[in-house]
């Protein structure tokens, strides 16, 4: 029987002369030819194909008799790629696969309906490489960032920061820029750290320790400070001390509203105006909610009270600092905890501070907040009394092995007042320790709830 080759590939002959449409071209790459080989049907390359639809005539030239059609695989060239159009050993991989089966439907069904041909697969293949990383999920409209697309140069660079930078661009008429200075470049890189992204709901983070005096409080007013100075979105801190906080003494207050009174009003609060109308904003932007100031109420704000009001602030806030009460197990410490995705553990510089601090974990730990303690901060204050007769690197040595950052708070004479906090006005190494805390606490935070 003659045969007739082609360079394409597949040549498909009866008996006698071809006719047309008794072939069939496919250009395969030689790694397909296993993929083809297991598309066909079984014993197909080496059994006849009987095709009544052909009309041609046999080996005997009998008219009406089925022919016999050979199939044969040529290991030629690999497939031909148009120009600019680069294809990888995985796109290769793909666009054979894919390529071999199209070719097995049409050799299984020659005279049926047009099947999807290579043109279709490479297109679908150039698609798939416009993604990032080869995968499937497109890119949001926030990866467009001016980063990402502008050139760097002198029109695009923005103006330097810093004080030699920022002369020498200035006394050049612009044509000399240095960039940032390394001072101004780590602020922005800690930025960028506490700037973290969140979706799926609003971040908890008490603050606690099991006495008081070590600056717990301070402590908190700093970290949100921190946090809504760096940040974009709303941060809010809650006095959920049930013995009369001190929290709402450290900004300017501009209500008289406590929690109570969120308490009280939480079915009639439609909106973050009429919610903001209950707390006090300082210049950072850090919302601050009040605890009860009435001694005789003081106890009355319990579980179910936290928990009101932590499903109102996870409306309009994207972190919820929580000033905690000593009483490390009163109602309000369960519902804190069981919402909570970080945890800051405040320490004192004295032998007794430090070591209630470390029984404060021990406790966690033994109550089923084993890996809330291994991803907690210890803030160590070290303007207490006593931290000047004491081995704070020991201190800090014995944290180290049961948390995952220590970080310390300076003295600093604003704080030790006890009164309202100017962010603007405390020390730069009082700043710097409460940015470093912020973007620490960032750190350990989930980015997806669930995650």
């Amino acid at each position: 029987m003659p045969e007739k080759r082609t360079d394409t590939g597949i040549s498909s002959t009866g008996g006698g002369d071809a006719q047309p449409g008794d072939e069939y071209n496919s250009e395969l790459p030689p790694h397909t030819i296993d993929n083809l080989a297991a598309a066909l049907p079984a014993g197909l390359a080496a059994a006849p194909l009987a095709s009544p639809a052909l009309g041609s005539t046999g080996p005997g030239g009998d008219a009406g008799r089925p022919a016999t059609h050979t199939i044969e695989i040529n290991t030629g060239p690999g497939i031909r790629v148009p120009a600019g159009d680069r294809v990888t050993r995985n796109d290769r991989a793909d666009r054979g696969e894919r390529l071999g089966a199209a070719a097995a439907g049409a050799v299984q069904s020659l005279s049926g309906p047009a099947q999807t041909g290579p043109a279709d697969a490479g297109a679908q293949s150039r698609r798939e490489r416009l993604r990032p990383d080869g995968g499937t999920v497109p890119e949001s409209a926030a990866m467009l960032t001016s980063e990402r697309l502008l050139a760097v140069n002198r029109r695009t660079q923005p103006p330097p920061h810093g004080g030699w930078n920022a002369f020498v661009y200035a006394a050049t008429l612009h044509l000399v820029n240095l960039g940032d200075s390394a001072k101004v470049r780590a602020h922005k890189d800690m930025d960028a750290l506490i700037r973290k992204e969140f979706d799926g709901g609003t971040r908890f983070v008490p603050i606690l320790t099991r006495k008081g005096g070590v600056g717990k409080t301070t402590v908190t007013a700093l970290l949100g400070m921190a946090l809504a100075d760096a940040r974009e979105d709303r941060i809010i801190a809650v006095d959920a001390n049930p013995d009369r906080g001190t929290l709402s003494e450290r900004v300017s207050k501009q209500t008289r509203s406590t929690v109570r009174d969120v308490v009280t009003k939480a079915a009639s609060i439609g909106g973050f105006t009429d919610f903001s109308t209950l707390v006090s904003r300082d210049a950072t932007r850090l919302d601050i909610l009040a605890s009860d100031t009435d001694p005789l109420l003081s106890e009355a704000f319990d579980e179910d009270d936290y928990n009101v009001v932590a499903d109102l602030a996870a409306r309009y806030y994207s972190i919820m600092l929580t000033d905690c009460g000593t009483g490390i197990v009163h109602s309000v410490m369960r519902a804190t905890l069981q919402r909570a995705d970080s945890i800051v553990v405040v320490s004192g510089g004295s032998v007794d501070e430090a070591r209630l601090a470390s029984e404060t974990l021990t406790w966690l730990d033994a109550n089923g907040y084993g890996d809330l303690v291994r991803n907690s901060i210890v803030a160590l204050n070290t303007a207490t009394q006593g931290t000047n007769l004491v081995k704070l690197e020991e201190i800090e040595s014995h944290f180290r092995s049961r948390v995952r950052e220590i970080v310390r708070i300076p003295y600093d004479p604003q704080l030790a007042a006890g009164s309202v906090i100017s962010w603007e006005n405390l020390k730069p190494i009082t700043r710097l320790a409460a940015r470093t805390l912020a973007a620490l606490v960032v750190e350990g935070l989930p980015a997806h709830r669930g995650a």
